[in-house]
């Protein structure tokens, strides 16, 4: 696969520490949620998981609809869901993602079409696949 593009980021201190990229766009605080026993102070993992799967996946649905010639709305909205919990496994923790996928102007089946197809297109999708639970919703 030809790498367009690589983001570069360091953590330390793990889920109590800091989290920045190489060219300074972002550097924030991290910390446990406080339904984990962290403080809350800072954000977390799954938040950060969440916005990046949210944002790509709502470029994978601009991009099929354009190949469609369907019109998405600048309201579209794809909001990720991100849980995180001790596995049934017992062996560490595990996400599950549920996507709210908000596409005003398309009717519920055109919105799922498009929402299906872009499960193709998106990275995270295609990274999650078989890996963890996704759901999407049309809301």
């Amino acid at each position: 696969m030809p790498i367009a593009y690589t983001a570069h980021a360091t953590s330390t201190g793990g889920r109590d520490g800091r989290g920045k990229t190489d060219d300074g766009k972002l550097d924030l605080a991290l910390s446990l949620p406080k339904e984990m026993g962290g403080d809350g102070k800072g954000t977390n993992p799954e938040q950060l998981f969440a916005v990046g799967y949210s944002a790509c996946y709502l470029g994978a649905i601009k991009f099929v609809a354009g190949k469609e010639k369907v019109t998405i709305t600048p309201d579209a909205s794809v909001t990720a869901n991100v849980g995180v919990g001790p596995r049934e496994d017992g062996g560490g923790f595990g996400l599950e993602v549920a996507l709210d996928v908000n596409l005003p102007g398309l009717t519920k089946e055109q919105a799922n079409d498009i929402a299906t197809k872009a499960h193709v297109v998106c990275p995270y999708s295609h990274a999650t696949k078989g890996n963890i639970k996704v759901t999407t919703n049309i809301v």
